[in-house]
């Protein structure tokens, strides 16, 4: 008998319980720039201030010799423009150099001249040797590039 009191006090328990219910997991983001909601900014905004360490004006723009910027180093338009179409230039140079050694019809060595500059290059076993040679001040620049080898 204690047995069916038993069996039937489960049975009226989990009538009385009801049924599980579930749902689909969906991801909503917190960020309002990625979709979650706008309340939210202001709180992340406060966050993200208390963390910043550097500002704007705290940025100290680097010294460099090599800057085209006429305000900054003095320079009029027209020596700014100069230096721009030199590098242009040089830039034109060391592409047919590249191709010279590297293109389609790969050569062995060679010699290309522009203005004083003369650049020769050597490809060896394990390394290409380009010479860089100013005519007009004798001065000489090594470069030895090593070469990809595959098997």
């Amino acid at each position: 008998m204690a047995d069916r009191i038993t069996l039937v006090l489960v049975t009226a328990l989990s009538f009385a319980a009801g049924h599980a219910a579930s749902q689909d997991l969906v991801y909503q983001p917190v960020n309002p720039s990625f979709g979650g909601s706008p309340l939210n900014s202001g709180h992340l905004l406060s966050i993200a201030n208390a963390q910043r360490n550097a500002t704007a004006s705290d940025y100290e723009a680097p010294r460099s010799s090599s800057s085209f910027s006429s305000a900054s180093t003095g320079l009029s338009q027209a020596e700014l423009f100069a230096r721009q179409l030199q590098s242009r230039l040089l830039s034109s140079l060391s592409s047919e150099v590249v191709e010279a050694i590297f293109g389609d019809d790969p050569q062995e060595s060679g010699k290309v001249v522009f203005g004083t500059t003369e650049i020769t290059f050597d490809r060896g076993v394990d390394s290409i040797d380009l010479t860089l040679t100013d005519t007009v001040e004798g001065t000489v620049t090594e470069i030895s590039v090593p070469q990809l080898v595959v098997n």
